[in-house]
């Protein structure tokens, strides 16, 4: 496939990162620095250019490309460089908008823009931050078959259940499969006698009441299982739409928001929350809010600076939990090394860079591949499979299946006509079932071709 990139900041980098290796990817930046830069650290072509230039996008190959991100900051560059790439060809356009106004109209009219698909980062991060704010130590979660399966990511903190335990005796709720251990950066398999250790990442799927079980059992006895105070600091967009989200799942947030102007917005928009109009880094009004008293707290702040500082000081006066939205994804690291805590980072720019290389992906995979989850930076992805009657998966009990499949590939999930079924070495796959399958990165190949 052949690919053009407009922009190569961070989601733009992290996108030709994730395509070099099986595709021909050219970037165009008008930064000549940048250019330069990826030319030596990525395998891809670079160009000094505008891309809403339609000769700059006929020199990175517009005629004959299948494919192009516009991932600019500027959401008026990137529509209008998706509108240019129409003039060239019948390319498939993807643009990286923030303003949500755009977005909606698009919904409307799949043909706005000339626009083939469309994400937005602070969407995509506040829906990130719903999915895991209801679930104590979750560091991701995402729906399969249609919300009947979930795959989580689960840190294990001291003190909590599943610590010193091997899998083979964490193993025990029904419906859940522990599909991958992440333990140092790096993803493997467990098998039985692994020991679980503070700090290692769980990757499970299974049903969604059993992944909230899970959880429980992740969760320390003496941290609330049960999430029912959330305040948000800052009414950014994320924070606007982080609001919104937990709203329509039944909870009423607290929102705090220095600027009066948009603090009256914002209690205008959102029926079920509470906005507050003041300066959420105030110390003595976060007390006398009991802010501390909070089950979690989202850090949604102008500035990564100010949101990481934020969190450092909703863990000093005693909340549980926070998240913390940061762009640059380096700063998690750097101020973790300082002793700055974080205990969710969510990156608006990586959750756009993995939501484009999980589209395209999903649409161009051979198969019957209905959705699709990155983990750990594309080390592993969690595929649900929709089985036909030509599926090799067909009419065959998972035993015999996995048994010709690599063995860095998990059974995680199947759901029939609606229902949950957990697979079984004997269970039989049926013409419409949804499977759910672990995977790792260097077998994907020869999965996909597989099933």
């Amino acid at each position: 496939m052949r690919v053009i990139i407009i922009g190569a900041g961070e989601v733009g980098s992290n996108i030709a990162a994730s395509f070099a290796s099986e595709h021909h990817v050219t970037v165009v930046d008008v930064d000549p620095e940048t250019v330069e830069d990826l030319t030596y650290s990525h395998d891809v072509l670079a160009i000094e250019g505008d891309g809403t230039d339609c000769d700059v996008l006929i020199e990175a190959g517009i005629e004959d490309a299948d494919l192009l991100i516009a991932s600019t900051d500027d959401d008026e560059t990137n529509l209008a460089t998706c509108a240019t790439a129409k003039t060239a060809g019948d390319t498939f356009t993807i643009a990286r908008v923030r303003n949500v106004n755009y977005l909606d109209t698009w919904n409307r009219s799949s043909r706005a823009f000339d626009v083939d698909h469309m994400v937005s980062p602070d969407v995509l991060t506040a829906e990130n931050i719903a999915d895991i704010v209801g679930l104590p130590s979750t560091l991701t979660v995402d729906p399969f078959a249609g919300g009947e399966a979930e795959m989580g990511e689960f840190e294990l903190p001291e003190g909590g259940e599943l610590v010193s335990q091997t899998v083979e005796e964490a193993d025990r709720i029904d419906g859940v499969t522990i599909a991958a251990l992440v333990r140092d950066g790096d993803v493997t398999i467990p098998s039985d006698r692994t020991t679980f250790e503070v700090g290692d990442k769980v990757v499970v799927i299974g049903r969604p009441d059993a992944i909230e079980e899970f959880s429980e059992a992740v969760t320390p006895p003496e941290a609330s299982s049960e999430v029912e105070d959330v305040v948000i600091v800052g009414g950014s967009r994320v924070g606007y739409h982080t609001a919104r989200l937990l709203e329509e799942r039944g909870l009423g947030p607290r929102l705090i928001e220095r600027d009066a102007d948009r603090a009256r917005e914002l209690a205008g928009r959102l029926e079920k929350t509470v906005v507050m109009n003041h300066d959420g880094t105030d110390l003595d009004f976060l007390l006398s809010e009991s802010v501390d008293e909070a089950d979690t707290v989202v850090t949604a702040l102008p500035g990564d600076e100010t949101n990481l500082m934020m969190a450092q000081l909703a863990k000093g006066i005693g909340v549980g939990r926070t998240v913390t939205v940061i762009e640059n994804g380096e700063y998690a690291d750097i101020f973790e090394r300082v002793g700055i805590d974080v205990d969710v980072a969510a990156n608006p720019r990586k959750a756009t860079a993995e939501e484009i290389v999980r589209f395209t992906q999903g649409s161009q995979t051979r198969g019957r591949i209905e959705n699709l989850s990155l983990v750990e930076d594309q080390q592993a992805e969690v595929l649900e499979v929709e089985v036909d009657a030509d599926s090799a998966l067909g009419g065959r009990s998972v035993g015999d299946v996995a048994a010709e499949l690599p063995e860095a590939v998990v059974f995680g999930a199947i759901t029939r006509d609606g229902e949950f079924v957990a697979p079984r070495g004997e269970t039989v796959v049926e013409p419409g079932d949804h499977v759910v399958l672990f995977v790792a990165a260097d077998v994907l190949s020869e999965v996909s071709e597989a099933i």
